[in-house]
């Protein structure tokens, strides 16, 4: 919640706070991660299967089919028609036949009745009972299925149809946890908040939902305009475009857009090779949009709503907030790890960067390939010249010539669900050696390690790869905290050259190495072309400590983009607004809505309500704050930062007391948790107990090693007792593990002056000089 950084290093003057917990949800998928558990199990509810109250805008996709035959009979027989559909014989492909599964000591069995299809299984308490499967969930190659109760609520079963062929290894039930099934009772178990079909995943699965959330009974009216992704999911409501359609011919022309919000169509134009030596075909024709990419992007990024019920016709960057390259997400050179769907992956590309769109590689309404194998790449790379031994290193036909085999390299997801990495990646096992990032190589010659791949790409290469400048080196740095890597990192910040959702990336690693350098880079940010650059640069600064809003900052909450207006609000939050203008103010207390609006957007989630309290704080607005947190307590009392942020609050009013209610309720339901160790540490530091309350900083710093300000804290305590040896000991190990922690380096400094040990002081002191060119913080 609260921003802990200190410059003294005596804790018994320092501020006592917890470790801020916010959540930023950066989820869309087409995994269900949803929701709460119900007594009952009745048939779909009226009000969670109808249609939406803006379905006389939509006309549906059979109403497509009158004029365009061709693309409703491709669009058919895709996925996005299947995203979900009833649960009937027509549609649901698990075996329904009395079959039975078990994991986890638990039997659950499938079975089909009178043309319905019901599921025995663990309920929310951990009892066996019957449900009735409402609906379907994708096709291939995995199909889940839902499950509806009361108040609205939709779950996802957590056992899944494998729908592969036998011989792949299919047609069998599975767990989607296969390795742990959660239990009964926690967030992750099918009944559980986190499979709630109605926040996590029915928007992309279904045209026009609208979520329709009821925080006082925290409920649903979800509806939509029809099942599955539909033309309109795309193009938009379409009775504009049928009436266009059946209007005289001197209004069609008058309309561009032929009836819709925004036309979306390719532009003018073709890939022509002009340069056959150089072998890759060039653009030729009108300026290729971003119209058809932000539209994909909406389901196929890792990305959190800004606003509760968008239309395809919006900016991707006003509806939704896109996860950027971010440790946990991300390998540091851009390669997929969790489950981020394509567009962060290609929006890294040289690909992108040319103006391929999706529709260059897929068929826009089935979104099959245009052809099969490396006939795809051929249709702009010259297969003299690239599908060529020489260029792949392999023999023809085998294992490794296959474009994709080595530029988009596969991880699976779900189990079975393998995807491939959309960057289009030249593989460097030269980073792999140097970083430890994967290599395209290792998936099929990881026996013979990263030199050795090495070794082998340089050995048929014309030129070597490492010479290179890759943002890898800077993300990594970053998230090191390495002694460098404030420079690395604005230095790729800088670059126009590099993808802007690294240059982003790397604004957001900044703050904790931030020097006055990085202060100084901020205007040219806020300058820049990129949203995606400008929002990054502003929440870097609102994770630093207060400073006076600059022109450019308050020239940031009329931006164009809602996503950077909302970031400018909460640079703007924690600031003294007292000497703005009255436009100025007008203008802020705008975007401040907008960025309420945005955690509001999913406010059936603990998360948001922690996100909105922290934003409220920061304004100043700790009573709000604190009912915020409640919320988020009241929404799923097993929610940890909900009371963690809850005691801080508490704190900041003088209520001790209730702080460390708050916190030893936090610790019984977790009690590894770091996070909650440190707060309760310091709490019990400042109201006397110092000896547990060290005991609990101690608990916190080897809970989380790689946790600088948990290490700082110890440390300081460990000063404080007397323990001097031990607490340079502490830091020692923590500048080892971050070099460029500028808290650590000063108390490595002010602690070997006690000692009288000269030499140190002078080689920390250095060290801090090495971080900052000039001096200053």
């Amino acid at each position: 919640m609260s921003n802990e950084h200190e410059s003294a290093v005596a804790l018994s003057e320092g501020r006592a706070s917890s470790a801020a917990l916010a959540v930023f949800l950066l989820a869309a998928s087409a995994v269900l991660y949803a929701a709460c558990g119900e007594e009952r199990s009745p048939a779909p509810p009226a009000s969670a299967s109808g249609p939406s109250a803006s379905a006389a805008s939509y006309v549906g996709s059979a109403r497509c089919a009158t004029c365009h035959p061709q693309q409703h009979g491709s669009w058919k027989g895709s996925d996005h028609a299947h995203a979900m559909q009833p649960a009937t014989a027509e549609h649901v492909r698990g075996d329904f036949a009395n079959a039975a599964f078990h994991a986890a000591g638990v039997t659950t069995r499938f079975q089909e009745r009178d043309g319905k299809f019901y599921v025995a299984t663990e309920d929310a308490s951990g009892a066996m009972r019957e449900f009735e499967i409402a609906h379907t969930f994708g096709r291939d190659p995995l199909q889940q299925y839902l499950i509806a109760f009361p108040r609205g609520i939709v779950q996802s079963l957590g056992i899944a149809w494998d729908t592969r062929a036998g011989e792949q290894g299919g047609q069998r039930w599975y767990h989607l946890y296969a390795d742990a099934p959660p239990p009964a009772g926690d967030p992750l178990h099918w009944t559980g908040r986190e499979q709630r079909w109605n926040h996590q995943c029915a928007e992309c699965h279904a045209t026009d939902l609208d979520k329709r959330y009821d925080r006082a009974r925290d409920a649903y009216d979800t509806r939509w305009a029809e099942l599955g992704v539909g033309c309109e999911s795309c193009h938009g409501a379409g009775s504009a475009h049928v009436a266009w359609a059946e209007g005289d011919a001197e209004a069609r022309a008058r309309d561009a857009r032929r009836g819709f919000a925004r036309r979306l169509s390719a532009p003018q134009g073709a890939w022509v090779m002009r340069d056959e030596a150089r072998g890759i075909a060039e653009w030729q024709g009108e300026p290729r949009g971003t119209e058809e990419l932000e539209t994909c992007a909406r389901c196929h990024a890792r990305r959190g709503p800004l606003v509760e019920h968008s239309q395809p016709e919006e900016r991707f960057l006003d509806a939704y907030r896109p996860a950027l390259l971010d440790e946990g997400l991300y390998h540091a050179d851009g390669q997929i790890l969790d489950e981020v769907f394509e567009w962060g992956s290609f929006v890294q590309s040289k690909m992108h960067a040319q103006g391929v769109r999706c529709s260059d590689c897929h068929d826009s309404h089935s979104s099959a390939l245009k052809a099969p194998g490396n006939a795809v790449c051929s249709q702009c790379h010259l297969p003299a010249k690239f599908d060529t031994p020489k260029h792949h290193g392999h023999a023809r036909g085998s294992l490794g010539s296959a474009c994709v085999d080595c530029h988009m390299p596969l991880r699976t997801y779900m189990g079975v669900d393998g995807r491939r990495d959309h960057s289009f990646r030249v593989p460097r096992p030269d980073l792999t050696l140097e970083l430890d990032t994967p290599n395209a190589c290792a998936s099929c010659h990881a026996e013979k390690g990263a030199k050795w791949a090495h070794d082998a790409v340089r050995s048929w290469r014309e030129a070597p790869r490492e010479e290179l400048p890759h943002f890898a080196r800077a993300l990594s740095a970053g998230r090191r905290g390495t002694a460098d890597a404030e420079e690395r990192l604005l230095r790729l910040a800088a670059d126009a050259a590099q993808p802007a959702i690294a240059r982003a990336t790397a604004w957001n690693l900044l703050p904790p190495l931030a020097g006055t350098r990085t202060l100084r880079a901020f205007d040219a940010a806020l300058a820049d072309p990129e949203p995606l650059i400008r929002a990054a640069a502003l929440g870097a600064l609102a994770e630093l400590e207060a400073l006076p809003p600059s022109g450019a900052v308050l020239a940031a909450l009329a931006d164009p983009t809602r996503l950077v207006r909302i970031a400018a609000a909460r640079a703007l939050a924690g600031t003294d607004r007292s000497q703005l203008s009255a436009e100025a103010q007008q203008r802020y207390a705008a975007a401040f809505a907008e960025a309420r609006e945005a955690e509001l957007a999913l406010a059936e989630r603990p998360q948001s309500w922690i996100n909105l309290g922290n934003l409220e704080l920061r304004a100043g607005n700790a009573a709000e704050a604190e009912r915020c947190f409640g919320q988020a307590r009241d929404l799923d009392p097993r929610f940890v930062p909900a009371w963690v942020n809850l005691a801080d609050v508490q704190r900041l009013r003088g209520d001790e007391a209730g702080a460390r209610e708050s916190l030893e309720r936090a610790q019984l339901l977790e009690p590894a948790n770091a996070d909650v160790a440190h707060a309760l540490g310091l709490l019990l530091t400042r109201t006397g107990e110092r000896e547990r309350g060290r005991e609990e900083l101690r608990r916190a710093h080897e809970l989380a090693p790689r946790n600088a300000r948990y290490a700082f804290v110890h440390a300081v305590a460990l000063h404080d007792a007397g323990a001097r040896d031990e607490a340079l000991a502490v830091l020692e190990r923590a500048q080892r593990e971050r070099p460029a922690d500028r808290d650590v380096l000063h108390a490595l400094a002010a602690y070997e002056e006690e000692r009288g040990n000269a030499a140190a002081v002078q080689r920390w002191r250095r060290a801090l000089e090495q971080l900052q060119g000039d001096g200053g913080r």
